[in-house]
Parts: structure tokens; sequence; C-alpha cells
């Protein structure tokens, strides 16, 4: 496909397989009224969704929908607004390469496939044109943003001046013992690595640098780095795909991190984590 061309989204099953299916069941709609609904009140929600989502059915639709008469109503995800899960599947589908750089999708073509309406898909993909992850094609949709070898170093750099220094303090002040909570999560990210699952890898990575990072007790510090660290996950355009043996080698770096920190290993903590940033993750 020539690049920019718009085209269709990428399978739902695969884009969005980790959504909650009644999700996709609440929300289809044909001809005004949503699939098996009898015209009852509204689906209980108690997300945390940020004011102004789309939290209820009937708020994105227009009108209520219920569970099938033989079954209990359903209700929608505790925890995440339609346009929250939506958000969550397409940064999946960018740091796995579904979503390919250079090329356009419409917010309506991933909301039919999703079963929800153009709007909180528009809206998920604004947020992503905030972090500059796509950029908006007027009249057209979104285009996933072309990134360069340049870009994912330059990324680097700037985490490694953030993190390098406090991970050093860090190293010089914190007692053996108090690395023991990030050991599960090394522990995972493993796990995720041996998947081949980049998407997986991603938010397992992620949460270990977060762990990381917390130790010093700054939250600016651990937000601003974690951002830092969601655009250093997206792809690079005809970059070189990981490989399964990438990432496994990527996590065994957090292990060996963690031990040169527990036992005050100031040298070898520093070139470890230079080396770690070099490397991409």
């Amino acid at each position: 496909m020539e690049q920019g061309r718009s085209h269709a989204a990428p399978p739902a099953a695969r884009l969005f397989a980790d959504v909650p299916a009644q999700v996709a069941r609440g929300a289809a709609v044909r001809g005004g009224t949503p699939v098996g609904s009898r015209g009852s009140g509204p689906v209980e929600a108690h997300g945390e969704g940020a004011r102004g989502e789309h939290v209820h059915a009937e708020q994105e639709y227009g009108v209520p929908c219920a569970a099938p008469a033989h079954a209990p109503a359903r209700r929608m995800p505790q925890r995440h607004s339609v346009r929250g899960q939506v958000l969550d599947a397409l940064r999946k589908a960018l740091v796995s390469g579904e979503l390919v750089p250079g090329e356009v999708y419409s917010g309506p073509a991933l909301g039919e496939r999703f079963g929800v309406s153009a709007t909180p898909v528009r809206e998920a993909m604004q947020q992503l044109a905030l972090e500059g992850a796509v950029e908006v094609v007027p009249n057209r949709g979104f285009r996933v943003a072309t990134r360069t070898a340049r870009d994912l170093a330059e990324l680097a750099e700037v985490r490694a001046l953030l993190e390098v220094p406090v991970l050093l303090r860090l190293a010089r002040t914190v007692p053996a013992g108090g690395w023991d909570g990030l050991r599960p999560l090394a522990e995972t990210a493993s796990a995720a690595a041996a998947t081949g699952d980049r998407a997986l890898y991603a938010e397992a990575d992620r949460a270990f640098h977060r762990a990381l990072l917390g130790l010093a007790g700054n939250r600016q510090l651990v937000a601003v780095a974690d951002e830092l660290h969601r655009r250093a996950q997206w792809p690079a355009a005809h970059g070189r795909p990981h490989r399964t043996a990438d990432l496994v080698a990527d996590a065994a770096e957090h292990v060996a991190l963690l031990e040169a920190l527990a036992a005050h290993d100031v040298e070898r903590a520093e070139v470890l984590v230079r080396g770690h940033f070099a490397g991409g993750e």
C-alpha cells in the first residue's frame, strides 16, 4: 500500500483482542437501536474516566443499552471508559507495529471494526496526536507518525540525562533489601519477553522502570520519564523488527541492573543503565 493512503483498519480480533467483549456488544448499534436491547434503563458504570469521557453507552449513542432478557444486565468496564479502552488498544497496536507508520486510518473504519461509533476512536486518536504518535489528516483520518532512528536516539539521550543520575543516587542510598519489591516486576518482564509479544513486554518494561524511579519519591519525575519511555517504544519506520531474542536480552538487563543496585556497585550500575538506554528500551 502506498504511504499515506487511507485503508481499512486491522481486524478487530487482533487489534482490540484485549478489550472486554461486552464493550463491543453493548456499544454496537443498528438502525439506532443497540443489538440485543429491549429499551431498558442505562447500564451502570463505575469508571474513573476523566471529566467528559464517554463512560455510559447511552451517552455515546443517545439510547440505553441492555442485555438480552435471558441474561442479567452487563456492566461497562468499571475502571475505564470506552474511549480509554480504545486508547489502550491503539497504543498497543502502535507498539506492536500493527498500525503502520505513514499509513492513514479513519475513525469510522476503526470504530466499525471495534463495534463502537467513530467518536471514542477520534477522541483516542486526538490524544495520540497530542503525544506525537499520529498526525491529523483533515477529512481523511489520522496518519501514524513516521519515526526515524535519530528520533529514537534523541529520546534515549534525554531519558539517560534524566534517569541515570537518579538511579546512581539510589544505588548509593537504598539498602539492599529496598530493591526486593522490584524483583517480581523484573520476572514479569522476563516472562512477557519470552512470549515475543512486543506490546505485552512494553507494558511490563515500563512498569519496571516506573518502580525503579518511584524509589526516588518524585512523582513528577516518574510521570515525565514514563511518557518519554512510552514514546521511545514506538517503532521506527523501516526499522528492524524486534525479535523475541531482543526482548529476552533486554529483560535480562533489568535483572543484572537490580543485582548491581542491590550490591551498591555504582560503576557497574552506570554501565548497565547507559547500555540499556542505548539499546532503545
